[in-house]
Parts: C-alpha cells; sequence; structure tokens
C-alpha cells in the first residue's frame, strides 16, 4: 500500500527506532509499503520512520532495481570521505552537500530473522548512510556545519532553493558596525553626563577631547557602514530596495545620536 511521507515541518515521529524483535505479517506488510510508496515517487530508498512507522525497517533500491530489505541496520565500518550533493523527501526541492563515506559494511536482518551483512560503495553506501539517519530520529541537517545548517534553516524559511541564492539574509556583518557605534555612542553619553558633576576646567577640557575624537570615529564608522552595507545588501540578489532604505535610515539615526551627543557636550561642556 502506497503511504504518505512525512515532509518538514511535520517533526519525525520519535527520537529513535524501536528495533523488530518480532518478524510477522505486520514486519512484512510494512516492508512491501515502504517498496510501494518508492515506486510511487520514484526513490531510491525509504526508512520506515519516512512513513510515520517506529520501526528500525529500511528498504533502498539497488542498482540493478532490486530492493534489499535491512532491518535493524547497523553500521559497522566506513572508509574514504566524500562530498554529495543530496535530495531527501523530507525537504522537498532541497539540495545540500553532505560529506558521507564512499564505503561501508553494515550489518542487518533479513525478513526472515537471519543475521545478514553488506559491503556497500558509491551511490548505494550513499542511499544506506541517509536512511540509517532517520532510524536516529535525523535527516541530513544533522550531518551539516553550524554555519551550514543555519544557512539551509534561512533558505527554508524563505522557501527557496538551497542551490537559489534570491533570498534576503536576516543579519549582516555590518550589525556589528553598528553595535561599535552605539557602544562608542553609549561612552561618550556616559562621558557626558559625567560631566554636569565636574568643576575643574583641566578635567572637563579632556572629557571634551575625548568626546571629539570619539565622535570622528562613529563618524567614520558611519561612512564605512554606509558603504559596506550596500555592497553586502547586493551580494543578497533577494534583498529589496527596503534593505537600502534600512540602511540609510540607520546611517542617519546614528549621525542624529551623534549631532545631539555634541551638540549638547559642546555647550555644557565646551562653552
Amino acid at each position: 500500500m502506497i503511504k504518505e511521507i512525512v515532509k518538514y515541518p511535520t517533526p519525525l515521529s520519535v527520537e529513535y527506532a524501536t528495533d523488530v524483535r518480532v518478524f510477522n505479517e505486520e514486519l512484512f506488510a510494512l516492508i512491501e509499503d515502504l517498496k510501494d510508496t518508492i515506486n510511487e515517487n520514484n526513490l531510491d530508498g525509504l526508512a520506515a520512520f519516512q512513513i510515520g512507522n517506529y520501526y528500525n525497517v529500511v528498504v533502498v533500491k539497488a542498482e540493478d532495481g532490486e530492493f534489499i530489505e535491512m532491518i535493524n541496520p547497523r553500521l559497522i565500518s566506513y572508509k574514504d570521505k566524500i562530498t554529495t550533493q543530496e535530495s531527501t523527501a523530507y525537504y522537498p526541492n532541497q539540495k545540500a552537500e553532505i560529506r558521507r563515506y564512499e564505503n561501508i559494511s553494515v550489518v542487518y536482518q533479513d525478513r526472515n530473522g537471519k543475521d545478514c551483512s553488506l559491503q556497500a560503495t558509491g551511490s548505494l553506501a550513499v542511499t544506506i548512510q541517509r536512511k540509517i539517519d532517520y532510524t536516529f530520529g535525523a535527516t541530513f541537517i544533522h550531518k551539516m556545519s553550524k554555519e551550514e545548517k543555519e544557512k539551509f534553516e534561512q533558505r527554508l524559511e524563505y522557501g527557496s532553493d538551497l542551490g537559489n541564492a534570491d533570498y534576503c539574509p536576516t543579519s549582516f556583518k555590518r550589525d556589528k558596525i553598528v553595535l561599535a557605534m552605539n557602544i562608542i555612542m553609549g561612552i561618550m553619553a556616559f562621558g557626558f553626563v559625567t560631566a554636569l558633576f565636574i568643576d575643574n576646567a583641566a578635567t572637563l577640557q579632556t572629557i571634551w577631547s575625548v568626546l571629539l575624537y570619539s565622535a570622528i570615529a562613529v563618524l567614520g564608522l558611519d561612512i564605512i557602514y554606509f558603504f559596506y552595507a550596500q555592497y553586502e545588501g547586493k551580494k543578497a540578489s533577494g534583498c529589496s530596495s527596503c534593505q537600502i532604505g534600512n540602511i540609510i535610515a540607520t546611517a542617519l539615526i546614528v549621525f542624529a545620536k551623534l549631532s545631539v551627543i555634541m551638540l549638547l557636550s559642546y555647550f555644557f561642556i565646551y562653552q
């Protein structure tokens, strides 16, 4: 019977698959359901998890088109790292580069409970690794680095193919420049308030000099931010004109804050 494949954002059924202990008609029906679903969707394999079943069962298609039924599979050895471009039914229309092993050895049981072993290489080895991931409640996203995972999740959020860069990120390196400017201006504001309680002319002159040099630094950073932010925005082709508007507004807000601090400092400290 053809089953519906679990797809993102529906979570996988359980965290870990349950090993099969009883080899009966229920198990045989599950295996046939996996085969029917694989054929219907033109897939290279499925784990029981992918059709909402909690048993540790994997069915994959060999290169000759024959099915390999793997019950309670365990990966016991692997070698020769490779990088593959993978897609999965769980994330429709998504692709990612994942690091796998080209050669593996796996042990499992057949539908009669007989212990079996298999040495696989190439695409079959990759398929088996992918399906065994599901038996641990994992998908290829768990094989990604932190940076790759964040990037992939952004693509999911914006509904874009992973190979398509036409989306607009929600965080930028330019934000660090804004943070630096705000920290400096915060220190400047603190210096201004402190100066209001000081009567010593020499100390006030020192504070004014520090504020002046700090203002020059913030102004320089603001100019750098304005041009770098536009460069960074153009790298993401999905960024619309509203991003450019945000850049201009941020630069003007920083300049306005800086102007207020310096005007107040000029009238209350320098004069």
